[in-house]
């Protein structure tokens, strides 16, 4: 099992999750952070720091986004690791809880 970045963090990207995850694998775009499976640990300490909820276990996915398991693995192969706390993206405000938002994702 694995942890999953979903459609809430696009547009987003708080990072708060990056500083707590024991196993450094977040991969990061310019507007979304993903999980890389291979990485994950499965401690599910990145869950309660995401302020948008973007983040659940594998087993937790909606039918809906089930897809960002296979998006999160495809990205985390192309992205580079971070490994540190950064500001949101500017506007995030205006994106927050917004559903739908794929369509923006920058790759």
């Amino acid at each position: 099992m694995t942890y999953v970045v979903t459609d809430n963090c696009i547009q987003c990207k708080h990072t708060e999750c990056v500083d707590i995850c024991p196993a450094d694998a977040f991969r990061e775009g310019k507007n979304f952070i993903v999980i890389d499976p291979d990485e994950c640990v499965d401690c599910g300490l990145c869950v309660p720091e995401c302020p948008e909820e973007a983040i659940f276990a594998e087993s937790e996915l909606t039918t809906d986004d089930e897809h960002f398991l296979e998006l999160n693995a495809e990205l985390a192969k192309e992205w580079p690791l971070i490994l540190e706390k950064l500001p949101p993206i500017e506007g995030y405000q205006s994106w927050s809880g917004k559903p739908n938002k794929l369509a923006h994702l920058e790759r």
